[in-house]
């Protein structure tokens, strides 16, 4: 059984490679982006494979399924015959060395700063606070209570995105191909509850299981990205639902801050939560946090087509 393992563990590494290099140095557009979701999808299998099914579930949300469907909207408008440059052509061969050598360098170089690790690392540390940082789940403690800076930045990098797309342009205009996909308001009717009922059971079991926030806003965000695509929120298209539009876009990470600056005046520490209430305050913040980066990846297609 391990033989049968280490080969699909082979398979996969092969097919990661297989995959990035089609999607880097595909002669078709259409297709490199094809190979980019393919990737997504394997990756999420190496997260599974990794015991990570918390960023698995995102990676598959995002990665394969609302970071694709931006591509391909992107890809549908640009004229029929774009296609790769000459110059492009003509300087891949060197690109594609230089790029080489940089990955295995850059590979080498993490495996000897991996392998000069101290073991078993930060398990032992981690377990004997858990009790205190208010949830049952290592990573969820992690990212919300002992190490919350980081999760706090992730989510303001992605409103920073945001901000960056909706700045490119005045045409406001969201990219609905519903009447060329007839059957696509259809299915979203029937997969609309399960992208209801799924993100609330993602924040339910992130307190003492793989989920929490972020595999929870992948997947809301992926069931309102197919409700703008079917052309069904037409409460976005009104002007004056911008501001509490953006009130909510901004609603994580204000949350976030406001706990930070509590923790402060409390304890003495910028994002500290007292052990009394980490366990409600970590909740509020998972549902705020599953909230804004759902609307953050609907977001990027509702706005930011350059004027043409």
């Amino acid at each position: 059984m391990s033989g049968l393992v280490f080969g699909l563990d082979l398979m996969l590494v092969a097919g990661l490679a297989w995959l990035a290099w089609q999607a880097l140095f595909g002669r078709h557009r259409f297709a490199a982006v094809v190979h980019f979701m393919a990737f997504g999808l394997v990756m999420a299998l190496v997260w599974v494979r990794l015991d990570a099914l918390d960023i698995a579930l995102a990676e598959a949300a995002i990665g394969a399924g609302v970071t694709g469907a931006l591509l391909l909207a992107a890809l549908g408008r640009l004229p029929a015959a774009a296609g790769h440059a000459p110059a492009w052509r003509a300087a891949q061969r060197p690109l594609v060395l230089l790029s080489l050598a940089t990955t295995l360098l850059v590979t080498l170089a993490l495996a000897w700063v991996a392998w000069q690790l101290p073991r078993p690392g930060l398990a032992g540390p981690v377990s004997e606070v858990l009790s205190e940082s208010g949830v049952e789940n290592a990573v969820t403690a992690v990212l919300l209570n002992l190490r919350a800076w980081d999760t706090l930045l992730e989510i303001a990098v992605m409103l920073a995105a945001v901000c960056l797309v909706w700045s490119l342009g005045p045409a406001l205009t969201p990219y609905a191909p519903a009447t060329a996909l007839p059957g696509l308001p259809a299915l979203t009717r029937l997969l609309h509850p399960l992208f209801l009922l799924v993100p609330a059971y993602l924040l339910w079991r992130g307190s003492h299981a793989p989920g929490g926030a972020f595999p929870a806003g992948a997947v809301l965000g992926a069931g309102g990205v197919l409700l703008v695509l079917a052309d069904a929120v037409p409460w976005m298209h009104e002007p004056r639902s911008q501001p509490l539009l953006r009130l909510q876009l901004a609603a994580g990470v204000l949350l976030f801050l406001a706990v930070g600056l509590v923790g402060l005046l409390v304890t003495g520490t910028f994002l500290a939560i007292p052990a009394g209430v980490a366990g409600q305050v970590i909740l509020a913040v998972e549902v705020a946090a599953a909230l804004s980066i759902a609307l953050m990846l609907m977001a990027f297609y509702l706005f930011g087509e350059p004027a043409r």
